[in-house]
């Protein structure tokens, strides 16, 4: 009878052996930061962006990305120590491509909603927009209320996936809802009278209008929203988010930061770099 309690507790023992040194290995092999220790081990950070949404970002001509949020990566990787690359997607699949891992993060005109904070970390917001209206309607770009052009005879475009989207949706149901898959497309169907407007952050309704200054366009100034827009990031790395907020405090601090929204939320030479 001794026997088999000694054999009992020896067995239990082994066993709680057994769990601490799988449950210690398990800790040592899985990296406190992981995306952070990725980032630092290829020597690259991956930043996805849709590049279509001046002045936050646009691709020129000669294919390359540029627009606050561009400068804004270029900073963040520069004081890591590493590379920059983007990766160019559809608005729509940016959140996809972070939550399985293929960028790092997100810097593309991303508003901080509740149901995105769900998926993923935000830091910021670095910018505050709000909802605007492209259009070449005189009626539409005076409006003072959304009652306004909340109508049938009123066809709007806004990026697919995107809080415009939702504001459509939501505050917009009479009007007849159209997406695009980026805002080149969604300009160009205001432009060619297939939108009435366009929906979307005013910083890109009145860098269009500059764009274009011959077509006629105008832009409800006075966003009707409030639009806090964020880095988006894994969920899974603590010490990233940290870093990140730490980073973006001290730019903002600087000074830095105010004078990269000086300088591409007005109209300049770039304009005539993009495509």
């Amino acid at each position: 009878m001794k026997i088999a309690k000694v054999m009992i507790s020896l067995v239990l023992a082994l066993s709680l052996v057994s769990a601490f040194s799988t449950a210690t290995a398990k800790s040592v092999k899985e990296p406190v930061a992981p995306v952070l220790e990725r980032i630092l081990k290829k020597g690259e950070l991956v930043v996805g962006t849709a590049g279509s949404m001046p002045p936050l970002n646009m691709t020129t001509k000669q294919g390359k990305i540029i627009g606050l949020e561009a400068e804004l990566a270029g900073a963040i990787a520069e004081s890591m120590g590493v590379k920059l690359r983007f990766e160019a997607m559809p608005f729509s699949e940016l959140l996809g491509a972070l939550e399985a891992g293929k960028i790092d993060m997100i810097l593309s005109g991303m508003t901080m909603t509740p149901g995105r904070n769900l998926k993923v970390a935000f830091v910021g917001p670095y910018y505050i927009s709000g909802k605007a209206f492209l259009t070449k309607n005189k009626k539409i770009a005076s409006a003072q209320h959304t009652s306004e052009i909340d109508s049938p005879d009123n066809t709007l475009v806004a990026l697919k996936g995107s809080t415009s989207q939702n504001f459509i949706e939501g505050v917009l149901p009479k009007a007849k809802l159209v997406t695009a898959k980026d805002y080149d497309e969604a300009v160009k169907m205001v432009l060619e009278d297939k939108a009435t407007a366009m929906v979307a952050d005013y910083p890109i309704c009145v860098v269009s209008v500059f764009r274009y200054p011959d077509k006629g366009l105008a832009s409800v100034i006075t966003p009707f929203t409030y639009e806090p827009i964020g880095i988006a990031l894994p969920p899974n790395d603590p010490l990233l988010v940290n870093w990140m907020q730490n980073f973006l405090n001290a730019l903002e601090d600087s000074g830095q930061l105010k004078e990269l929204q000086d300088h591409w939320l007005k109209p300049g030479p770039w304009v005539e770099e993009l495509k």
